[in-house]
């Protein structure tokens, strides 16, 4: 696949490497040359040099042919930008954008963009880890990110039915791990499942 990243920051040549080890062709545009440093010495890639609003830029960069984009400078409006153009004028139809500012996402889904928030990821990620006594997991598909974290039953909700057990609006049963390690996924059934001390709920929550 031809994936044209814009921004060279630690986000975007992080972004970079990883697309071209899996062994896609990428290009990286940065309108400042010495972000091009953060690239690892092994990346295999292009790099272009220009302000990724320059439609010029982009077509050297190879815009026309690509299949799919990444805007992730630090500028949500430059971002939002060339992600239109990409679209409108371009005719990528894969394009993901990344946006510092949590506030602005339905802007961009109201122009039909894909986005990433770091800042909202950071944040729930965080939340989780000094709420939850085990190690949240997290699992990305399409643009959407999925967080699985466990709950352990308290002598307090020993023998409780797995229906009635605490959460939040957001958050969805995935399963229960037994004291001896096996998992049980919920099919349904929360009704009949009763919960014994030691048990481990999974609850799932999309976070983005």
């Amino acid at each position: 696949m031809n994936v044209l990243v814009i921004g060279c920051g630690r986000l975007g040549s992080r972004l970079a490497e990883i697309l071209d080890e899996q062994g896609h062709d990428v290009t990286v545009v940065d309108a400042n040359p010495d972000n091009f440093l953060n690239l690892k010495k092994e990346f295999g890639g292009v790099t272009v040099t220009g302000m990724p609003m320059d439609s010029k830029v982009l077509c050297n960069a190879g815009v026309e042919g690509c299949d799919a984009m990444a805007v992730v400078t630090p500028d949500d409006n430059l971002n939002i930008t060339v992600s239109q153009m990409a679209r409108e004028f371009f005719g990528v139809e894969n394009v993901v954008a990344r946006i510092s500012d949590p506030m602005r996402e339905n802007v961009f889904k109201r122009f039909g963009l894909k986005t990433v928030c770091p800042t909202k990821l950071a944040g729930d990620a965080m939340s989780t880890a000094l709420t939850l006594p085990w190690e949240p997991k997290t699992v990305t598909i399409g643009t959407s990110t999925v967080t699985f974290h466990l709950k352990k039953v308290d002598r307090a909700h020993d023998g409780m039915k797995l229906s009635n057990t605490p959460k939040s609006d957001e958050e969805i049963i995935f399963g229960v791990i037994g004291a001896d390690g096996n998992m049980v996924l919920c099919r349904g059934n929360e009704e009949k499942t009763v919960l014994s001390k030691g048990d481990r709920i999974v609850l799932a929550s999309v976070i983005d």
